[in-house]
């Protein structure tokens, strides 16, 4: 049988493992129950020892054959009535001398003063406590521990191997092997190391792997952001043994991102930035950047664009223009929540919020406060004006203002979080569709017979039929929220990467409702984009990026208005509403023409061979 078990230990480390374990379990057992006389003693060459088999085991409980003396062997008893003795005897006494040093501590009376009964107890309570730690600890620490190859056991089998073979032997036949497979091992990755630029960045790269350098304080250490970035870049490849090969590190200013917009960086992704255009928009002509890697997007924008331009532009309208910020606060009942509530919408009280408010920022307007509550708690939605910052920081800054405020009069108010998710910030919520956030603008434009025909290869009859069943009412049977639109994301995406807006923030700024219909005796094409909650900024954040400033640049936004504060991130909102419009103008127009897949086929496809881009 141990030829068998030693043959399903080699089949991988993991056997061997547990079969060493279980060996060294048999081994320590034997010891402690068999008497010296039940095997023979080994020749002088290290003969084998041959086990008496017909000899019946000792009874656990006969502790007076043991070679060795045990904690067990402390009283004459069986052992679980020895062990039932000192297991009360530990807790009681315990309890007894925890009990005189809380009198002792009451009364003032030092603690080295004892009594013999005090003595008697510490004598007992060291006693049962060796008697556990002895019977059990030793054990208990053996069982979990894995000794290393020089361990007493492995010694012993390792000089006699034959011993445990015929300890183990039985007089029974064991079923063969199973036919098991060795279970593959996976290789380990080997360290990719690329040359550095000198002994000195070698030996921080040796610090990072080993853990002795932390790599997010490179940038510090180090004082050359770009030295930190390529030495963090480096120790990666060496920990992970990948390649990051395609990743460029090269060509871009890591000081501009440090404490701003990313940490620990290692490279940079490159996303292709194609242009549509002209919009016409308000009489002025834009062109529009949109960073993608979907084909046809900006093809069918530029189309969308195109068709408005030949019909005489869109008209865009800006209906509000207020971030929010709604944090969360707890009192103790209803009562006392709703009397903060009361507070916060009184108009009187309006203008000396709005001055406590105002303190965090020479931009920062409060426009209102908007209240409900849940239970005994209160959310309340501050809204403000940000001037050309979309205004995350500086809405949070004066929210804050206002709770020290009132933490004067309603002191049992208990701040529970600076924003309690009625804002709604990067989550789709009915509060965003329907109160709107950041920049709510509404484009429209009225699209010629002629041009629908010419340039968009439909009609306007197909194009309002296919609005109403797809937009209006297959949103509505989608349960869609602020989705009634066709692909309104796609646009607004491409616009916030490439002009340097939180992409994150494209759920709440891509509600749209896109309408269309007939006018002019239905000959030609209204069509109008309606989106609550458009959140850009042209200052912070992306925006003070190199390739994003460019593209703000291109636009006529860059940076922050000095004659009106605000106007460029309004105009950037509305330049995001009228591109959603000629996007959804001509995705709706080529479904409608039963050109999408055929389109898709042609612009969206690689033409490069997968297999060849797959291997290189």
């Amino acid at each position: 049988m141990l030829t068998t078990t030693r043959q399903q230990a080699q089949a991988s480390p993991k056997s061997r493992a547990q079969f060493k374990f279980f060996r060294r379990n048999m081994r320590m057992e034997a010891r402690r129950r068999a008497p010296k006389s039940s095997r023979t003693t080994s020749s002088n060459d290290g003969g084998p020892l041959h086990p008496h088999h017909k000899q019946l085991a000792p009874s656990v409980d006969d502790r007076s054959l043991s070679p060795t003396p045990k904690a067990s062997d402390a009283l004459p008893l069986p052992l679980y009535l020895t062990n039932a003795i000192f297991f009360t005897l530990f807790f009681s006494v315990a309890y007894y001398l925890l009990h005189r040093w809380r009198d002792k501590i009451r009364n003032s009376t030092p603690l080295h003063v004892v009594t013999f009964a005090e003595i008697a107890a510490i004598v007992s309570l060291m006693a049962s406590f060796i008697y556990l730690l002895g019977f059990f600890g030793i054990d208990f620490v053996q069982s979990f521990i894995t000794r290393p190859s020089h361990d007493a056991w492995d010694l012993e089998d390792t000089a006699n191997p034959s011993y445990l073979i015929n300890e183990d032997h039985r007089l029974v036949t064991c079923p063969p092997p199973a036919n098991t497979p060795p279970i593959p091992k996976l290789p380990n990755p080997e360290p990719i190391i690329t040359p550095l630029a000198s002994v000195e960045d070698e030996e921080i790269v040796k610090s990072v792997t080993e853990g002795t350098l932390p790599s997010y304080s490179l940038e510090s250490k180090l004082g050359d952001c770009k030295r930190a970035a390529v030495i963090r870049r480096e120790a990666l490849q060496r920990i992970t043994g990948r390649s990051l090969e395609g990743l460029p590190v090269e060509g871009f200013d890591y000081d501009s991102v440090l404490g701003q917009c990313c940490e620990m960086p290692v490279g940079y992704v490159q996303i292709p930035v194609g242009i549509a255009g002209p919009l016409l928009l308000n009489g002025m002509e834009y062109m529009v950047p949109m960073a993608t890697t979907e084909g046809c997007l900006v093809a069918s924008t530029n189309r969308g664009c195109k068709a408005m331009y030949a019909s005489g532009g869109a008209t865009s309208v800006l209906l509000a223009d207020g971030m929010t910020r709604a944090p969360v606060v707890r009192f103790e009942t209803a009562k006392r929540a709703s009397e903060l509530k009361l507070f916060l919408e009184e108009p009187d009280n309006f203008d000396t919020l709005s001055i406590v408010f105002n303190r965090s920022s020479r931009f920062a307007r409060l426009q209102g406060i908007k209240c409900s509550m849940a239970g005994k708690n209160l959310y309340m939605r501050f809204k403000c004006s940000t001037g050309d910052a979309m205004g995350m920081n500086m809405v949070s800054k004066g929210v804050q203002n206002v709770l020290d405020f009132l933490q004067s009069d309603f002191h049992d108010m208990e701040v529970i979080g600076i924003s309690g998710n009625f804002c709604s910030d990067k989550k789709p919520a009915a509060v965003n569709w329907i109160e709107g956030r950041g920049k709510s603008v509404v484009c429209e434009a009225i699209i010629k017979e002629e041009i629908v025909k010419k340039v968009l290869k439909t009609s306007v009859a197909s194009l309002v039929e296919l609005n109403m069943l797809k937009n209006l009412a297959g949103s509505a049977v989608a349960g869609a929220l602020g989705g009634f639109n066709a692909h309104a994301s796609n646009i607004v995406s491409a616009i916030f990467i490439a002009t340097g807006q939180d992409p994150a923030q494209n759920i709440e700024s891509s509600h749209c409702i896109t309408m269309m219909e007939a006018v002019n005796n239905g000959k030609d094409l209204h069509v109008s984009v309606t989106m609550p909650s458009i959140e850009v900024g042209t200052v912070g954040g992306g925006t003070q990026l190199a390739s994003q400033s460019a593209c703000l640049n291109l636009l006529g936004v860059k940076g922050a208005s000095k004659e009106s504060p605000g106007s460029n991130s309004r105009l950037l909102a509305s330049i995001v509403a009228g591109s959603v419009l000629a996007g959804e103008l001509s995705l709706m127009a080529a479904i409608a023409q039963g050109q999408l897949v055929k389109s898709h086929m042609k612009y969206n496809r690689s033409s490069r061979d997968i297999s060849e881009a797959a291997s290189s």
